[in-house]
């Protein structure tokens, strides 16, 4: 369901959720169901409604741009290695209408409960979304509206062996893929030392036929400069 579908007549479901389009006059209104009901209108004689994943730091509020992926087993990187690994990530669905060549934010929800936690000390740490993952040598099997799948090169660039638990990454630099059967990104963890490490996401599809998703910072016309960050509170 991920992709563009024209406002008229749309009806569809996603896990739980119920959305669709009535017609309003000479308007829309869009209808998102789960047990509440929030209803929008929609100013527009034709367009199209935009579904993709986007950066999953919106839920239930916009409250920071990094997300943390705990791993739930201590990796050990090889001294001056490279190894590629995956983990999962969490998905949130944006809606967004197009319509005379600009974009607007509809909805945003997720299938998923959003937990945050603080990286670093109180005082200089920053809030993270939180999510735990297993790693995999190979692409595990996911639900694509409820898990991303996320290949992360590892490189230990130190002369000793580290132990990393988790990566924390500035979602301002996130690029999302998706078809029919994934939701994915990619990027790298670089270690620096036993304490230190730098991350960013890298554009790269997973497939050559995969779909870019929209960027929600791009929709927003936020001016993006942060592409990487540096975790020096600890692996």
């Amino acid at each position: 369901m991920f992709g563009y579908h024209d406002v008229e007549g749309f009806q569809t479901e996603i896990g739980e959720y119920r959305i669709k389009t009535e017609k309003a006059g000479p308007f829309y209104q869009y209808i998102r169901e789960n047990g509440d009901k929030i209803e929008k209108g929609l100013s527009v004689d034709k367009g199209r409604l935009i579904i993709n994943p986007v950066e999953p730091v919106n839920m239930p509020k916009n409250i920071t741009n990094f997300l943390q992926i705990k791993f739930t087993k201590p990796f050990f990187a090889e001294p001056k290695s490279a190894v590629e690994v995956y983990a999962t990530f969490p998905v949130e669905i944006a809606v967004f209408i197009a319509a005379k060549k600009s974009v607007g934010i509809v909805d945003i929800f997720s299938l998923q409960k959003p937990k945050y936690t603080l990286y670093g000390n109180p005082r200089d740490g920053i809030i993270c979304r939180y999510w735990e993952s297993d790693l995999y040598s190979e692409i595990p099997q996911v639900d694509k509206y409820r898990e991303g799948v996320i290949k992360l090169r590892i490189v230990n660039s130190d002369s000793e062996w580290i132990e990393i638990s988790n990566a924390v990454f500035d979602v301002y630099g996130m690029k999302i893929y998706y078809d029919e059967e994934m939701v994915y990104s990619s990027a790298s963890i670089n270690i620096v030392s036993p304490k230190v490490a730098e991350t960013r996401f890298i554009e790269q599809p997973l497939k050559e036929k995969m779909r870019k998703a929209l960027e929600l910072y791009t929709a927003r016309r936020i001016a993006v400069t942060a592409l990487k960050f540096v975790m020096e509170w600890g692996l």
